[in-house]
């Protein structure tokens, strides 16, 4: 790819990440924040707050879950075609506790014309796996905002 088109891919990707966080309140709430956005990729992190703590005063994995995927979200719709979950799955690997920082990482495993796979790393501050997520994508082929090609 040359670099105007890398270039035009990557802003992209970021005005539909803007354009989802703008509409995104669960994630905002939630204390996410949004590191980066690639085509295909994003990086999302949440600090683990008291009121995130299940009765074993570890994060609920519920939470991990939502914050997985939302790195899948902004990943999935970074090309500008509306793209929902068709479906999710979260393997638990170790806990989380108040105050640790969790990162995750959305990366594009493969993509076709109407659906796409995407794996999500979910890291603590130390960079030890809390979780792994991978999902499903199906893409209604809808610009998810209105764009216009710079030449």
């Amino acid at each position: 790819m040359k670099a105007d088109e890398t270039n035009a891919a990557q802003l992209l990707a970021e005005r539909c990440a803007e354009a989802m966080w703008n509409g995104d309140e669960a994630s905002r709430k939630l204390g996410m924040k949004i590191i980066s956005v690639g085509e295909g990729c994003s990086i999302v992190t949440m600090p683990v707050r008291k009121d995130m703590l299940n009765g074993h005063q570890t994060i609920h994995g519920g939470i991990i879950f939502t914050l997985a995927d939302s790195a899948f979200a902004f990943a999935c719709n970074s090309r500008n075609s509306t793209s929902y979950a068709m479906s999710c799955g979260i393997d638990f690997i170790r806990p989380a506790f108040l105050g640790d920082m969790l990162t995750a990482r959305a990366e594009e495993q493969s993509l076709t014309r109407s659906s796409g796979y995407y794996e999500v790393a979910v890291t603590n501050q130390d960079n030890k796996i809390v979780a792994h997520f991978h999902g499903r994508s199906h893409t209604r082929g809808e610009p998810l905002i209105e764009h216009q090609d710079q030449k």
